[in-house]
């Protein structure tokens, strides 16, 4: 990379810590070690970053919550979980805490920056592509940079993988959008497991949009899924 990025690195294991930043910074990375969350999200307050890589498993305050409080601000740093969590449970509240990926411990460099390279690959197609700021879907609108879905004065926060898929079906709205694409594009890949996480995702937006009998998202059975809107 020609620019340098500043990552945020907590990880309360030192030896671990030290290694990760060393590899980071030798990859053109500028990396900031915290070693537990509050420590990082002091940092966080004081500086500027563009990537964080959050352990889930530290003293003082966890990796979810620091992501919380995060995402009170900052909604759209790319954020990846390491853990040594392997449960779907605890996956899924990562993606609902508004992370990006997660890897799971123990795990090879490589595997660490094609993971970071993915996501700001995505952040940055993201940004190049244009993509309107705002969509209308019948009585909502929906601020895609925010991630907030608005009806009647309402507002519904969305997490980052929530707004992703929204942001793909209204791009298709009355169309199909087929399933292994928006695995590939939001997930990285489209494996059982996180086509599973997807379906989770969609009753969600279901339940958000029940506002407007108007609109629904159909499953198309073996290819994906469709907004319908009466537009």
């Amino acid at each position: 990379m020609s620019d340098k990025l500043n990552i945020l690195l907590a990880e309360d294991d030192k030896n671990l810590g030290t290694v990760l930043k060393a590899y980071l910074d030798a990859k053109n990375f500028n990396c900031t070690l915290c070693v537990n969350g509050k420590e990082a999200l002091e940092q966080f307050k004081v500086a500027s970053f563009d990537f964080l890589i959050l352990d889930v498993m530290m003293p003082v305050m966890d990796g979810f919550t620091l992501a919380r409080e995060i995402r009170k601000t900052d909604t759209l740093i790319p954020v990846l979980f390491l853990t040594a969590k392997s449960l779907q449970e605890d996956v899924m509240e990562g993606f609902n805490v508004g992370g990006d990926d997660y890897l799971t411990k123990p795990f090879h460099m490589d595997e660490l920056l094609a993971r970071i390279e993915a996501i700001l690959r995505r952040a940055q197609n993201k940004k190049s592509a244009k993509t309107p700021d705002f969509y209308q879907i019948g009585k909502y609108k929906f601020d895609v940079v925010r991630h907030i879905l608005t009806i009647d004065e309402l507002d519904q926060k969305l997490t980052s993988k929530e707004a992703a898929l929204l942001e793909l079906l209204c791009m298709h709205k009355n169309e199909t959008l087929d399933r292994s694409d928006a695995l590939k594009k939001i997930w990285f890949d489209d494996s059982y497991f996180n086509a599973r996480s997807m379906d989770v995702y969609v009753t969600k937006l279901r339940k958000y949009l029940k506002g407007d009998p108007t609109l629904e998202i159909l499953n198309v059975h073996g290819i994906g899924f469709k907004l319908i809107t009466a537009e």
